[in-house]
């Protein structure tokens, strides 16, 4: 089946119609395909060569509907930088509807009735961000929408300079948001907090339908769920840098890239969002955020949940789940299979270590992988080799309580620690490339962004250290 046969349904259209705003895209003026996950595609039921489709182009740019699509933007309110803002939506963003479980959306697709001072765009830099950043948290493990195609143009948008137009086809098994249930929640609609939470349970834990205490055990799965995704951020050292209660998904899934950012050198503190002045969003804050943002979720959900029986489902699975998780992939990382009651303090030390010695989070774990009792590897990376050589000298001796081979070690570590990860420097080398209409880098990145475990020889260079003046950079919320 081609792309272009696609039958939609429309999602949300039980709930009311306060809910979205029905809207047509406004088409770009000569667009063109940038690139396709033709792994995305599978995700659709799309068996032929997407590439191949001649609607495909018209798809993203609005001119060609897919059959049962009807076309809107969504409503929702959210906590952005801590404070209620009690109206926002789908700015840039047009849903064209439903297919196999995922939502089709266009994100950079004209105006909205929640465009407010915008005006519905969005620009190369940010869609190519967008969209190779999509497909890598999947290439990583990491729950996450995902995108299908990105197309460009030949419209003018104006940022901080003139920029060039593009599009995004995003696809999610949900779009609803924690903001969703707020904006229902602060205009007392309670009957719609409930009716959207039945939605919910339909589209995203259908094994929760009529089972007792439903929406109760539908917080604990969100709260569960966004544990586990907060703790795999943390495992790779990705940083989204707008953690705004509209930008996360009920069903836990990491959506909305907009400023993010890999940790280049291993800096707990790490700010990618230039914006965020008081640090409120970095990399050391996020799970700190998330379990705030549940809270506010909580008091949305209050009309059907129990307010002082969310907090104790909060307060006992959030920190449970995410330990539980962040644990379980470190002892991985570091090549451990055995369990010791100072393995904490070890992996504590061994953070420490990494932030005194200024070496970079990539390459130092994917280097650790191949570490056979040679420092020099390991140690010619960091700026300061004395802490990381003292965390060395204790690591050597925590293996000796390893029954596993070195070369099965080594091997299941590799499967673990990223040799390909799309840092703030790759990414903009991309950026600039297609701004000067040279579009290959894209695609390149795309291939390791689907497998970064993997060795690829003829990529090697994309898996280079990032230059000095490059390093954790920060990044606008502009796009």
């Amino acid at each position: 089946m081609k792309l272009s046969q696609l039958k939609l349904t429309t999602p949300y259209r039980e709930l009311d119609p306060i809910f979205f705003d029905e809207v047509e895209p406004t088409p770009l003026k000569d667009p063109f395909l940038i690139s396709v996950s033709k792994d995305a595609a599978k995700l659709l039921g799309v068996d032929e060569d997407i590439t191949k489709d001649e609607n495909l182009v018209g798809i993203l740019n609005g001119t060609y509907s897919l059959e049962g699509s009807d076309t809107f933007a969504m409503c929702y309110a959210g906590h952005q930088f801590g404070h209620f803002v009690y109206r926002l939506g789908d700015g840039r963003a047009i849903n064209l509807g439903k297919v196999n479980g995922q939502n089709l959306q266009l994100k950079g697709s004209g105006l909205t009735l929640y465009s407010r001072m915008g005006d519905g765009r969005a620009v190369l830099r940010s869609s190519i961000r967008e969209y190779l950043m999509s497909e890598a948290m999947h290439g990583l493990g990491i729950e996450t929408s995902r995108a299908l195609a990105l197309i460009g143009s030949d419209s003018d948008v104006t940022r901080q300079e003139r920029e060039k137009g593009a599009i995004v086809l995003r696809l999610s098994p949900t779009w609803v948001r924690f903001g969703t249930f707020e904006y229902f929640n602060f205009r007392g609609e309670h009957a719609r907090v409930q009716k959207l939470a039945d939605y919910v349970i339909d589209e995203s834990f259908e094994h929760l339908k009529d089972v007792e205490g439903m929406y109760v055990k539908m917080y604990e799965e969100i709260v569960r769920n966004t544990a586990i995704t907060i703790a795999r951020w943390q495992s790779v050292g990705f940083n989204h840098g707008v953690m705004n209660t509209d930008n996360m998904s009920i069903d836990g899934r990491t959506i909305d890239y907009g400023p993010f950012a890999f940790l280049d050198d291993y800096e707990s503190g790490y700010i990618c969002n230039h914006t965020d002045v008081d640090g409120r969003y970095s990399f050391k804050n996020q799970p700190g955020i998330a379990h705030w943002n549940l809270h506010k979720l909580a008091v949305a959900l209050s009309s059907i949940v129990n307010h002082d029986r969310a907090l104790e489902i909060l307060d006992k699975t959030f920190g449970t789940s995410y330990e539980e998780e962040y644990l379980s992939i470190m002892y991985k990382k570091m090549g451990l299979y055995e369990r010791d009651e100072k393995d904490i303090e070890l992996f504590k030390w061994m953070l420490g270590s990494l932030e005194s010695a200024t070496i970079d989070y990539t390459k130092f774990f994917r280097t650790l992988s191949a570490y056979d009792g040679d420092k020099k590897n390991i140690l010619d990376m960091a700026v300061f080799q004395t802490p990381l050589s003292e965390w060395l000298d204790a690591y050597d001796e925590r293996l000796k309580k390893e029954t596993l081979s070195n070369e099965k070690r080594h091997t299941q570590m590799l499967k673990t620690n990223p040799k390909y990860i799309l840092k703030n420097h790759i990414l903009q080398e991309a950026i600039e490339k297609a701004q000067q209409g040279e579009y290959s880098m894209i695609d390149e990145l795309l291939i390791v962004a689907h497998s970064p475990f993997e060795e690829h020889l003829e990529l090697e260079h994309l898996a280079k250290a990032t230059p000095l003046k490059s390093k954790n950079i920060k990044l606008s919320c502009s796009s």
